[in-house]
């Protein structure tokens, strides 16, 4: 059945109120069966899948990208393609391996294509036994035998996906590119099989005579509404038009993701002198150095670019003149010409979509894809997004004044730009509550934190305690794996830890699912969680920044999603659930970061062992609510974007040369009326919305609203209690998909969510 959201690959962001950056979830269609959209998901959207972290560097010298022997290997790939369709592939098979583990010291780059054929070729013999079956269309003939369907082509879409974002190299990202129309065409196949459809629709037709618990029922109604989303009412005229224009936006999804990535790359800001870099920290610059060196330019440092409009070099950066260049360059991106322009690819993909919205019956791609949100409406979206925009805005000016008096005080004599923000919002917060954020780091060292307070606050809340395992292999050397066990002993995961940047690794922070629970396929979960920390040199430590530790705990909030996943199907495992709703459990989980027990359990020197004193703690707390006026406004500014760009008929979706006009007057529509303000992402590479957070990005907020008052939920009830945790996991957390979003809320909550705790967390009034 199709779920909006998929468990395969989730980017996924911090709340706002404590990240200034996100990035994605993977999905290449709104309507795509969850077997199906396992492995289009991470393919159309590249660089994107479900998102974010706060610092997500795209390179760092710690590491290089492909090696050698892996380019050697795939120059024999098709001569290797030809020889690998035996079983031993290891994707032909179930992994042998503890939890079914993936095998990665067997998958070879040489081994995907094979399967990715292999397997879209099972599954339509599988989909061909369903339909013609003389039987009576029963669930058990239609519905579970599509459930079961496709497991071939889940095991390699799971590894392969999550690898060309993990570990990438070029002979993947030529593979990602050559299936994406390939996998899109596929899903149509089944998507729009008449006969199919009519065993689907007659089951559904006979719901309520048939004897079925309630999560069967739901796959029922779930899998109806999503084959009608998906076109299956279509002439054989439409439905051909149809998987042309589905075609052509995975290519075009995919070429827009690659061109992100390769031009992060490419614009790497290179800086001849070290007097360049003054305000930046020792270890900063020791990073920029050996970046350099690893682009062979001795004597000279490379500060990478980050998803973001706004790079964290900036907040240190002294020298206004380097940071007007990195701004500019990084508002540059996609929109300069050159063989990394996505101008074109934006205005054919909006355009395609709002046609595709038309040929389905729906006014625009918005409300296409809002109708399988908590949201569901256009008009909801919008009204929540102009509930908050006001008070953002009125704070960011505020906040502006306080930086333009900041830069009188100290002599300037300028007008406050977009690169000059983060450097003196740094200055004005060091003057107003006496801190600055690099106190903190020597108290953050990362495998503390992922140890004694990630782990701890888990085993406090829901009693899990963890285990390493040093004998299951990895993809990369930075990659640890844990058994994860269950309040009573039993084995409830397997949970990969993969934490350093690189270059063969995109930006941002997220976590996928190699294994989704299933009670019908008898599996347990084997999840994993990335950040995208810059690696320090040899033997020194690896300290954090505040952001930093939420986003570990934010993708953590994800992981324990899929754990404790409880459900009959796969179609319901998980993260399978809205993507408005996706982002709320794993925002709750942050509250743990600063909470008093766990923070003093975690929080301690590096060297000394002293434990981070409380004062510095009140500080950050004190300095939470601290331009939010900027964090939010730059946040709406992109959702914004987001919904007047899918909101659009296709005569109204301008040409390539006017995106940028288009960009920049819908934000003054909307009152986003700040040059000192960028939006999160410009258009041009807003990975999410080219790729599977397509009028979607709203959903940051959304989740944070319940967030917020779910928090004030735990504070209420004792806080950090087991009674709590298990509260949480029985009426939610393990549910996954199998009920509706709302319903599970109001489960826990008992109540209809309350937008006040998130208003006051970000120090807004309501207008």
């Amino acid at each position: 059945m199709t779920k909006t959201m998929t468990q395969n690959n989730i980017d996924n962001l911090p709340s706002i109120a404590n990240s200034p950056t996100e990035t994605t979830l993977q999905k290449s269609s709104q309507n795509l069966p969850h077997k199906l959209r396992l492995s289009l998901t991470a393919l159309a959207i590249g660089t994107m899948l479900v998102a974010c972290d706060q610092s997500e560097p795209n390179s760092t010298s710690a590491d290089v990208v492909a090696p050698e022997e892996k380019i050697e290997k795939m120059a024999k790939t098709n001569e290797s393609n030809a020889q690998d369709k035996t079983t031993t592939n290891p994707f032909f098979q179930d992994s042998s391996l503890y939890f079914n583990y993936p095998p990665f010291d067997k998958i070879s780059n040489a081994h995907y294509a094979p399967a990715f054929d292999a397997g879209m070729e099972q599954q339509l013999k599988e989909i061909a036994e369903i339909t013609t079956n003389t039987q009576t269309p029963t669930f058990e003939n239609t519905f579970v035998a599509m459930e079961k369907s496709g497991q071939t082509l889940s095991r390699v879409a799971r590894v392969f996906f999550a690898l060309s974002s993990a570990d990438t190299n070029d002979d993947i990202e030529t593979l990602r590119a050559e299936y994406a129309p390939k996998l899109s065409a596929h899903s149509d196949e089944i998507l729009l099989n008449p006969e199919l459809f009519l065993r689907v629709k007659a089951v559904y037709d006979r719901l309520e005579e048939l004897e079925l618990d309630a999560e069967s029922k739901r796959l029922v109604t779930e899998t109806y509404k999503d084959f009608i989303g998906a076109g299956a009412k279509l002439s054989p005229q439409e439905k051909e038009k149809l998987k042309a224009m589905n075609a052509e936006l995975a290519t075009l999804s995919t070429t827009f993701s690659q061109n992100v990535k390769k031009e992060v790359n490419d614009k790497a800001i290179v800086i001849d002198s070290k007097d360049d870099l003054a305000g930046m920290s020792d270890g900063q610059i020791a990073s920029a150095k050996a970046a350099a060196k690893a682009r062979e330019m001795e004597g000279k440092f490379v500060i990478p670019l980050l998803n973001t409009s706004q790079q964290p070099a900036l907040s240190a950066l002294e020298n206004r003149a380097v940071r007007e260049r990195i701004l500019k360059t990084s508002l540059s991106r996609g929109s300069a010409g050159g063989e990394f322009d996505n101008t074109d690819v934006v205005a054919k993909v909006m355009k395609l979509r709002a046609e595709r919205a038309q040929l389905l019956g729906y006014p625009n791609h918005a409300a296409m894809t809002l109708v399988n949100q908590t949201a569901q409406t256009v008009e909801a979206v919008n009204q929540r997004l102009q509930t908050l925009a006001p008070p953002a805005v009125a704070n960011a000016k505020k906040e502006a004044a306080d930086l333009q008096a900041m830069i009188k005080n100290q002599g300037g004599e300028f007008d406050l730009q977009a690169w000059d923000w983060d450097f003196y919002t740094e200055k004005v917060r060091a003057e107003r509550y006496n801190f600055d954020e690099s106190q903190l780091k020597p108290y953050l060292e990362m495998n503390n934190v992922l140890v004694n307070g990630v782990f701890f606050a888990a085993e406090k809340v829901f009693g899990l305690t963890f285990k390493k395992r040093n004998d299951l292999p990895t993809y990369h050397p930075d990659v640890n794996v844990w058994e994860v066990f269950d309040a009573d002993g039993s084995t409830l995961a397997l949970f990969i830890e993969d934490f350093y940047a690189r270059e063969s690794k995109r930006g941002g922070a997220w976590m996928n699912a190699y294994v989704p629970q299933s009670g019908l396929m008898g599996s347990q979960p084997v999840v994993a969680n990335h950040l995208n920390v810059p690696k320090p040199p040899e033997g020194e430590p690896t300290l954090l920044t505040w952001d930093e530790v939420t986003t570990m705990f934010h993708e953590f909030g994800h992981a324990l999603h899929g754990m404790f996943s409880d459900v009959q199907y796969p179609s319901f495992s998980g993260t399978s659930v809205p993507r408005d709703f996706v982002e709320y459990p794993s925002q709750v989980n942050e509250m743990w970061a600063d909470w008093p027990e766990v923070l003093a359990n975690y929080a301690k020197h590096y060297e000394t062992g002293e434990a981070m004193p409380r004062e510095l703690l009140d500080k950050v707390l004190a300095s939470s609510k601290f331009n939010q006026g900027y964090a939010t406004t730059e946040y709406l500014a992109a959702s914004l974007l987001d919904q007047a760009w899918h909101q659009l008929t296709p005569d109204q979706v301008p040409s390539a040369d006017k995106v940028i006009d288009f960009e920049a007057n819908a934000l003054a529509k909307a009152g986003i009326k700040l040059d000192e303000v960028p939006p999160r992402y410009r258009t041009t590479y807003f990975s999410h919305i080219l790729g599977g957070y397509s009028a979607g990005y709203y959903s940051y907020i959304w989740s944070e609203v319940l967030d917020a008052d779910s928090v004030e939920w735990f504070k209420e009830n004792g806080g950090m209690k087991r009674e709590n945790g298990d509260h949480f996991r029985k009426t939610l957390l393990s549910r996954g998909g199998a009920e509706e979003a709302m319903t599970l809320f109001k489960k826990f909550r008992g109540a209809e969510p309350n937008i006040q705790p998130l208003l006051e967390r970000k120090g807004l009034t309501a207008k």
